[in-house]
Order: structure tokens, then sequence, then C-alpha cells
């Protein structure tokens, strides 16, 4: 971490920011993408976690050029975000009830069904959105998924995991603040994992009740005709 302390317009200010991609959270990695231009005091807002009025506050504009230097290299290590596919064996969440730590089973379909079938969607929806824009042809060496759908899949996979609650849909997205405080040099890999791993389902497929559904609907139309053929005259 590099630390400083200011002056500002009303007092002191204590500023403190990674030196490391090590130490940013995938929450604060996400939080600057957001940003249509991101500038080095929005960045240093972030990685601090004080305000931008703040931060704009302090007398000397000069006792922020150490955070810049930072802020440049930080900038150049996010840029090989993508690069890193080494998955750790076991990730360690810190919850409000304590620390709990989790083996990463690569596998999706351990998951609850619901777990499953929702990251499916999020797959299916960003692989497909990605062919669309560049084309089918050699996709995944070019495919990298937004952090905002690592995210999701990621609450989907853990949610169960770590909290020993039965799955909920709607507890799964409360529970994406828990996957945003984990360290993204940690959480990237392990998402990209699901998407590399499981592009087959980003395909439609057409599951066994919509294939009762169909057979039911040839079947009335079926009767109807043969109905409507007795009572032709």
């Amino acid at each position: 971490m590099i630390e400083k302390k200011v002056k500002t317009l009303d007092g002191q200010l204590f500023i403190s920011i990674p030196s490391s991609i090590d130490e940013i959270t995938l929450g604060q990695v996400m939080e600057m993408q957001e940003k249509p231009s991101l500038h080095d005091m929005d960045a240093l807002a972030i990685l601090s976690g004080i305000s931008l009025q703040e931060l704009q506050n302090i007398k000397n504009s000069d006792d922020l050029l150490i955070f810049g230097d930072v802020i440049l290299l930080l900038s150049k290590q996010l840029r090989n975000l993508y690069a890193n596919d080494k998955i750790p064996k076991s990730i360690t969440f810190r919850l409000p009830a304590g620390g709990k730590t989790v083996n990463v089973v690569q596998n999706l379909s351990v998951q609850p069904a619901g777990a499953f079938f929702a990251a499916r969607e999020f797959i299916a929806e960003e692989i497909n959105e990605h062919i669309k824009k560049y084309g089918a042809g050699d996709w995944q060496s070019t495919f990298n998924p937004s952090l905002k759908a690592c995210c999701n899949i990621l609450a989907q996979y853990f949610y169960c995991r770590v909290t020993g609650k039965m799955y909920n849909e709607y507890e799964v997205d409360e529970f994406a603040g828990e996957i945003k405080k984990l360290r993204v040099v940690e959480a990237l890999p392990i998402a990209k994992h699901f998407f590399h791993y499981y592009p087959r389902l980003s395909q439609p497929k057409t599951g066994c009740l919509n294939q009762l559904l169909q057979r039911w609907k040839r079947r009335r139309e079926s009767m109807l005709l043969k109905n409507l053929s007795i009572s032709t005259p």
C-alpha cells in the first residue's frame, strides 16, 4: 500500500491506495471500467475509497504526484489482467460473520440447478453478444468476458457453498456484493475458466420440457384436423 497524509482546506486527509494489482478488488476494477473516461482523480477516489469532492479540496496538488505514478503502474498491470489464467485452489471470503474459505471446484455442474441455469444464461448472453459484434470465426481467441458478467457468474457459483443456504436467486444478486470484495487476480481467472470451458452453453438447447410441449402441440393439431374432417359433410 502507498500511504500519505495531506493537508486540505479544512484539515488533513490520510490517503492509502494499493501499490500492486494483487491488492485491488474486483469491485474496484469494475467501478473503474464503468467510468466513460477515467481520470487520475477518479481512479484515486475509487482506489482510496475517498470521495472525489474531498480529494479536490487538497491544498497542494504536488502531494498527489506519488499516487499518480502508482496509478500509472497499476493501469499497465490492469491492461494485462486477462492474461492471468492461474486458478486458485481455494478462496477466502471476508464476511460480516467472519472469514470463510472454500475450495475452487472447476465444474459448474456441481452447483444447484438454479445456479447452473442462471450461469448458463450469463455465459450464453456474453458469448453470443461477442460473436454478434466480431463474428464466429475463432471467437475464443479474442473473447474476454466483461467483469460484470464475471461477477454474476461467481455469485451463482459461490453463493450456496459460502453461505450454507438454499439457492435463492434474489439473495444471490445481493451476494454479488461479496464477490466484488475478492481480489481481482483471484476472481477473474475462475470466472474466465467457466466462460472458456463451457462455450457449448452458449448454444440454444431444446430441453425435455420443450420437447414434450412441442409433441403435445403436434398431437393437439392432429386431433383438431381429424375432428374437422369428421365434421365436414
